[in-house]
């Protein structure tokens, strides 16, 4: 599948990220097939508020990087019910233009409860795709709010888009989702209350920490994705951080953060196993009643379960 995956075969991409959606058994050997060829996408983040026109500005994104001749890959985070499960993964009804490209690869993810705008998952997703080829990855958020910010530790460039009458600028102000900006979007610029958002969205940024003339500025730009317009300067936009980037070592920091943060979460999910294990075997149990009991203190506690872990 690795080989099928890296002639470019969507059929084989998808059963790659299909296992690491289901945590398959054979993930291991597949991230050691596929790590010597990852590293080489540029992967761009789109956040913003629902109704922001995120998947129409994906859309209309992929067009214009595949004017350029790049292979574009698209990962879509739907949200899942919290009661049912279920996600409607509806963000590629809005991408059916590529729906026929085959350089164009769109996969729509759950994000199965896990907070901060993507799927558990997408560190993993993002390297299948990586090593397939893509020269772009463009991922896309659920609707976040004010704190789901995670795309900005998953993407080397985030794009934030919002659009008139999304709030006031009290609102753009206190907005965390507006501090991890790169590019920012003012998309649906054909409606009224454009130029205001625009206007807001400046004085927000230069309410911000003071930047060094060699500091990268925020710019912003303005777009009606479903007309395709302004994508080619938002193209720029990005290239030119990319390039200020790679001249000052960020984006070298920045893949090292998220490679570390990807093993560090690895790591974690293989300790709340052990732990798990342990619990079954009545450790916790014991340990929680000698606490109880006033024998052993909490963190003493916890020592003795780490040294079990260690142990084992």
């Amino acid at each position: 599948m690795v080989e099928q995956a890296r002639e470019g075969r969507a059929r084989a991409v998808a059963r790659l990220i299909s296992l690491v959606e289901d945590a398959s058994p054979a993930l291991r050997e597949v991230m050691a097939a596929l790590a010597p060829h990852a590293g080489n996408a540029y992967v761009v983040g789109m956040t913003g508020s629902p109704g922001v026109g995120k998947s129409t500005s994906t859309s209309a994104l992929v067009s214009a990087y595949r004017a350029l001749g790049k292979r574009v890959g698209v990962l879509a985070v739907d949200p899942s019910s919290p009661f049912s499960g279920g996600a409607l993964l509806g963000d590629r009804v809005r991408m059916q233009d590529h729906a026929t490209d085959p350089e164009v690869f769109i996969r729509s993810m759950a994000s199965r409860g896990h907070l901060g705008g993507l799927a558990w998952a997408t560190p993993q997703a993002l390297r299948v795709l990586d090593a397939a080829g893509c020269d772009v990855i463009l991922v896309e958020t659920v609707g976040v709010g004010q704190s789901e910010v995670e795309v900005a530790s998953a993407a080397d460039t985030t794009v934030v888009l919002v659009a008139p009458g999304m709030g006031d600028g009290i609102q753009a102000a206190k907005a965390g989702i507006l501090e991890i900006g790169d590019v920012y979007v003012v998309n649906k610029a054909d409606r009224d209350g454009a130029r205001t958002t625009a206007r807001e969205l400046g004085h927000m940024l230069a309410l911000g920490p003071s930047r060094g003339p060699e500091e990268w500025r925020p710019p912003i730009v303005s777009t009606v994705a479903s007309r395709g317009e302004g994508m080619d300067e938002v193209v720029e936009a990005l290239e030119k951080h990319r390039a200020w980037m790679a001249g000052n070592g960020t984006l070298e920091h920045r893949r090292r953060q998220r490679v570390r943060a990807e093993v560090e979460a690895i790591a974690l999910a293989a300790l709340r196993e052990r732990m798990g294990g342990l619990a079954a075997g009545r450790t916790s149990d014991a340990l929680a009643d000698r606490v109880l009991a006033g024998a052993l203190d909490p963190y003493a506690a916890a020592d003795e379960l780490i040294a079990g872990l260690a142990g084992g």
